[in-house]
């Protein structure tokens, strides 16, 4: 059964005229970017990359980005976007673990990835384009420069693009590897579609003139569908930049594109506000809405962005397993702390660790189940068979559902823990501790005590240098807000929490942290 095609959806002829990047005081058009990914699929077809073959992007947000991405599943090929912001060792991994015959990628990228000999062996060929006009500069394969050059030269003939069946792989996102090596999600064309028609529809509610911004980069699944699906499927406007979005970045593009949508992450938001608090003026006047996810978005950083700003933060949850968010906050019904509703077109179900369905209102792990799901992992039947159960997909969250439908992240499965016997939270904790006002950050993790115990230790990054006042303040609101079973017997100040590329707290680091100090009670 034939799938509908990306190619087909971003570029209609009507299309042709408008304005579909704003990108380094450039407008790019629809018409532009076709253009541009036709001469990327005339390259891939150079050197007869087609159906099944897994092409890897190395790119950072940009228009080639897109095309490159459009090309690559157009001509029945498989798109791997890897992060630019990788450790060169899990770049090379995940090249290496997909197999990709070809890579699409940055000069400065390319130097850096293949810098010692050997490491281009099981990359054959590489497209390395130019930062200056975005186009393929040099072809480094089997294929000599002059006959690669006449190979571009000629049409890709009607069958462009390629005719491919509706479960046929289209492209592999990996996970960020927050709890191990990082794992490919195989997902197909139609699962863009299906988030389009699913949170796009339901929670954003596109407009005519609408401009998206996201903060999080195009390699990741949240990213992908709020800086390039989202946008460029419905018409509107993206804007992208290649660097990093520190809190100068986003001001300016703030200021000089005026976006009305922006998509961040928790920490994100938080350095936002630290920078609008401080010697800066961070002007949200063309922003209607505002989406949180990759981590849980604490209340209390919620409510203060809104009183800040006057902006909504929609907080939700989703995967790089489902694509994009499957449950949300919702514009004009925020429920900060809460993940939201479920959204049309998923089903959800809370199991406890014996397997048995939780009774109403109690927390249990979340199953998920949606027609934007991962068909498996790459080349990982027995991960694959763990995670993907009967159309169902275990998330490895912890979660409740209150009888309004709000649903309450408890955080990771693996990292809740039983102190005295009873099941602690981290979030739940976590968000206590950032309530209070001398509180940048805060990440719990279980701990041992003096008795070889276990207990709750939480770590802070404080603004206050006297970390001794601060503790005992964070125990007396600890002590008036929680029971004594989850209130932190250990607090370790620190300067700032490790954090994965996606934004979240890489819990591990703190458990081996813990490992190598005493108990300070």
């Amino acid at each position: 059964m034939d799938a509908e095609n990306l190619f087909d959806r971003l570029y209609p002829s009507e299309r042709a005229a408008r304005v579909a990047v704003l990108y380094e005081q450039t407008e790019i058009t629809y018409g532009d970017l076709r253009d541009r990914t036709l001469g990327v699929a005339k390259a891939l077809n150079a050197l007869e990359i087609g159906v099944g073959d897994r092409v890897a992007i190395l790119l950072n947000d940009s228009p080639e980005f897109v095309t490159s991405f459009v090309a690559i599943i157009s001509i029945g090929a498989i798109a791997v976007p890897i992060n630019l912001a990788l450790r060169r060792e899990d770049q090379l991994f995940i090249l290496k673990d997909c197999g990709a015959c070809a890579a699409i990628i940055e000069v400065t990228a390319a130097e850096n990835l293949f810098k010692t000999s050997g490491s281009q062996t099981e990359v054959k060929n590489l497209f390395v384009v130019s930062r200056d006009d975005g186009a393929i500069a040099a072809a480094i394969g089997e294929t000599n420069a002059q006959s690669f050059a006449a190979a571009t030269r000629r049409p890709l003939g009607e069958a462009f693009p390629v005719c491919v069946d509706q479960n046929a792989d289209a492209f592999i996102l990996y996970t960020s590897g927050s709890t191990g090596e990082p794992k490919g999600a195989v997902h197909r064309q139609a699962d863009i579609f299906y988030t389009n028609d699913t949170f796009c529809r339901e929670v954003l509610g596109l407009r005519e003139g609408d401009r998206l911004f996201s903060s999080s980069r195009l390699p990741f699944a949240y990213g992908l569908g709020n800086g390039f699906t989202f946008p460029l499927v419905n018409g509107l406007t993206t804007i992208l930049c290649r660097d990093k979005p520190t809190p100068d970045l986003v001001s300016r593009v703030f200021e000089e594109y005026r976006p009305t949508i922006f998509f961040g992450v928790p920490v994100v938001y938080s350095m936002l506000l630290d920078y609008h608090q401080g010697d800066h003026e961070l002007n949200t006047s063309s922003l209607r809405l505002c989406v949180s996810a990759g981590e849980a978005l604490p209340a209390k950083l919620g409510e203060d962005w809104q009183k800040t700003f006057g902006v909504e933060v929609l907080d939700g949850i989703g995967s790089t397993e489902m694509l994009h968010m499957f449950m949300s906050n919702h514009e004009g019904e925020v429920r900060y702390g809460s993940s939201g509703k479920l959204l049309r077109g998923y089903e959800a179900r809370l199991i406890d660790h014996d397997g048995v369905a939780t009774p109403e209102g109690e927390a249990g792990n979340l199953w998920i189940r949606g027609g934007s799901a991962a068909r498996s992992y790459w080349q990982r039947p027995e991960t694959s068979r763990e995670t993907f159960v009967d159309g169902w997909v275990r998330t490895g969250d912890l979660y409740r559902c209150d009888a309004a439908g709000f649903w309450w992240h408890m955080g990771r499965s693996d990292d809740c823990f039983k102190p005295k016997g009873q099941w602690v939270s981290p979030i739940e904790v976590e968000n206590v501790l950032r309530r209070h006002e001398a509180v940048r950050a805060a990440a719990v993790v279980e701990g041992i005590d003096e008795h070889d115990l276990s207990c709750v230790c939480a770590f802070v990054v404080s603004i206050d240098d006297a970390c001794g006042t601060v503790e005992e303040s964070l125990r007396a609101l600890c002590a008036g807000a929680l029971p004594r079973f989850k209130q932190p017997r250990r607090y370790l100040f620190v300067s700032e929490l490790p954090y994965t590329a996606t934004g979240k707290v890489q819990r591990f680091k703190l458990r081996e942290q813990l490992r190598g100090s005493e108990p300070n009670l």
